[in-house]
């Protein structure tokens, strides 16, 4: 039933509805977001034995590494010849080069290289996002994970500090889900922020991009459209920008300027191609990313909020360990205190979602770091029931179930 309240005015100023929403699924593990993080929590909590039901707003896989375009699987090292990250972020980078790298084949890394080879070329490699979607999608359908595309969470109900019921909308219509555990990967905190988990913004907002696939003389590349923003404490540390394609930043959490973002993102793509065309006829688009390339927008506050000047700081409840993709050197072990939710207790955080600061979230927000957060979120929705109240024995047993993955859970783990 739908009510109009018109405060006496002619048009109304709201509608209230009056909802009775069927719960029409059920799940032990809800996983929002179907980007690498939320991949590698749905495989890695079906691996360990738990109903998964992965919900993802589009109807392929991958988020900003393949819809987006981002179709660059940055490295598992430190930059030094150091592998850092292993288990579900390594195989997600084999799985994704699996036919072949598009730019950037890691040879000393896959072919036996020396250490000075490993050194001089980084853990990394540039993949073909088609492949790379249906890849990993048939990797979680041959875990068991149930997937629904197409829908849109809407709503969340929180009794006593913990989520019961997740309201989604697709096709069907309107529709809850009931849940054990839920794993926020929407990559905006959408669930958390739903469910009235505490949250936190990212301060300097989004830069325009408009990375798109080109062909120009039978060749297919990625014309690399706007740079990537640097955090502004790294600005203020000196390190380099360029200038944006815009003069304007997006939160990326507004419906009207997320399609402000597109269109200018469009046109910046049109222009330059007109611009490359009239010098070259062959050089045609191929490929325009089909979601906004938003890198930073909103995350949880956990119990723990690490930080870039954390590098080789050793915290007891490491869950992963991560280099850094911009600089060679650092090395940082992820605390799980990051990926739960300082008052929702059956909620965790993957990928870009989880608590860090805006200069940490810059690097935690790529590929691999959200593989790791998201391995030990899926690892950990699986074992427990409550993440606010886990003990140290309890935490233990979870980077032990790590360790068994293959996952490095702490610095002295690796050769340094």
């Amino acid at each position: 039933m739908i009510n109009c309240s018109d405060n006496g005015s002619a048009a109304p100023s709201y509608i209230r509805e009056e909802l009775m929403t069927p719960v029409t699924h059920r799940a032990d593990v809800l996983v929002a977001g179907g980007g690498v993080a939320g991949i590698a929590a749905a495989l890695a909590a079906a691996r360990h034995g738990a109903d998964v039901l992965l919900i993802e707003r589009e109807f392929e896989l991958g988020g900003l590494a393949t819809l987006g375009l981002i179709t660059y699987y940055l490295p598992l090292c430190d930059g030094c010849g150091h592998q850092v990250i292993y288990g579900i972020g390594e195989e997600l980078l084999k799985t994704s080069i699996k036919f072949g790298a598009e730019k950037d084949y890691p040879s000393a890394w896959l072919d036996g290289g020396s250490p000075e080879e490993k050194t001089k070329q980084r853990f990394k490699a540039g993949y073909n996002g088609p492949l790379f979607m249906m890849e990993t999608e048939f990797l979680l359908l041959k875990a068991g994970v149930r997937i629904l595309y197409g829908t849109q969470i809407c709503a969340a109900e929180t009794r006593e500090n913990r989520i019961t019921h997740v309201i989604c909308e697709n096709k069907s219509g309107r529709f809850a889900v009931s849940v054990g555990r839920v794993i926020d990967a929407t990559g905006d905190a959408d669930v958390a922020a739903a469910a009235g988990a505490e949250t936190a913004l990212f301060s300097q907002g989004n830069i325009l991009a408009g990375w798109y696939y080109y062909v120009a003389g039978g060749v297919r590349k990625l014309k690399v459209l706007g740079p990537s923003d640097i955090p502004d404490e790294e600005k203020a540390a000196g390190a380099k920008t360029k200038k944006p394609l815009v003069d304007r930043r997006f939160s990326g959490l507004d419906g009207d300027e997320l399609s402000d973002m597109v269109m200018l993102s469009h046109r910046a793509t049109y222009d330059d191609w007109k611009k490359n065309h009239d010098a070259d006829p062959s050089y045609l688009p191929d490929a325009i990313p089909t979601i906004p390339q938003i890198r930073m927008t909103r995350r949880i506050i956990g119990t723990a909020t690490p930080h870039s000047a954390d590098d080789r700081v050793r915290v007891p409840d490491c869950i992963g360990v991560t280099g850094h993709w911009r600089k060679r050197g650092p090395v940082y072990e992820l605390p799980f205190g990051a990926l739960r939710s300082v008052n929702i207790c059956n909620l965790l955080a993957a990928g870009r979602d989880i608590s860090v600061t805006d200069a940490m979230w810059d690097n935690t927000r790529v590929i691999p770091t959200c593989a790791v957060t998201g391995e030990a979120a899926g690892t950990a929705a699986a074992m427990f029931n409550d993440f606010l109240t886990l003990s140290n024995s309890d935490i233990d047993r979870l980077r032990s179930e790590l360790r068994r993955g293959g996952v490095r859970t702490s610095i002295e783990e690796l050769a340094l």
